[in-house]
């Protein structure tokens, strides 16, 4: 398997400096030694669709670009406009997945009842992007992610029912797979099939921090209390020979040293 990290939250802050920011990114994830990254498909306009410039980097610090997302809007047409520009960008740095998640709401409730039409219309645009992927030479990978219409076990199985397991895959993570209730080890024994990518972080099980948005709980690997050896087992008996992407919304400190935990962690206890 290979290890990688997300590189977005390097991003966010400088909107005049963003080139600088992913060269760090790269360059502070290869210190650590990880294999690959992953990243909004922002960079494509930070880069002003310059591909060759995202590759020169990645190749100066001998990462493999695994990953880019593609976040849904409500404008069906302009996302799969999107992902026409998105999957010619991917195959000339090289990257393989196309992450693919629903829109997500800030306002309360955190937690709705199921959505059938909504979920019903994802998964026809899945279905209809993972066709362009296919055709591309790159795989579709659905994201189960909270506040958004496709999260809960229930919600998951719909949304999987009504997509060709040929064209779309899906993207488990384990912090959002325990926010939505789920056990990960089974959760990810029960997806095994079409999971085609894997997102690792942590989540403190103390539900009284931040009940008002729960994924400020998410935490560098072995800050928390999800089974990721158990989840790694499975994966590695089942034939997953695909990426472990270590990904962090809120680094404690800073994201080096949250990338740096999360290595650590994986090589001593993972064995990876």
């Amino acid at each position: 398997m290979k290890v990688a990290y997300t590189g977005w939250t390097w991003l966010v802050n400088h909107q005049d400096n963003h080139k600088w920011e992913f060269e760090q990114f790269l360059k502070e994830v290869s210190d650590l030694g990880y294999e690959a990254v992953e990243n909004f498909a922002f960079i494509k306009k930070y880069f002003d669709n310059d591909a060759d410039a995202v590759k020169e980097l990645l190749d100066k610090y001998n990462l493999e670009m695994a990953n880019l997302y593609l976040h849904y809007s409500d404008d069906p047409e302009q996302d799969f406009k999107n992902a026409v520009d998105y999957a010619d960008f991917m195959k000339k740095i090289g990257a393989t997945y196309m992450n693919l998640q629903a829109v997500m709401w800030r306002d309360p409730p955190n937690d709705r009842p199921m959505d059938k039409e909504k979920i019903l219309a994802y998964a026809e645009l899945s279905n209809k992007i993972g066709k362009l992927c296919k055709e591309n030479g790159l795989v579709a990978c659905f994201h189960p992610h909270a506040n958004t219409a496709i999260y809960k076990e229930e919600e998951i199985d719909y949304f999987l029912a009504n997509t060709d397991p040929e064209l779309v895959s899906l993207c488990l993570d384990t912090a959002h797979t325990n926010l939505a209730g789920m056990d990960c080890v089974q959760a990810f024994a029960k997806y095994v099939d079409r999971i085609a990518y894997v997102h690792f972080k942590d989540v403190d099980p103390d539900e009284s921090l931040n009940p008002e948005w729960p994924m400020h709980r998410f935490r560098p690997l072995g800050y928390g209390t999800i089974d990721f050896k158990g989840v790694y087992n499975v994966l590695k008996n089942n034939g997953y020979d695909g990426v472990i992407c270590v990904e962090l919304d809120n680094p404690p400190v800073c994201n080096y040293k949250a990338a740096m935990d999360s290595r650590i962690y994986l090589r001593n206890v993972i064995g990876i």
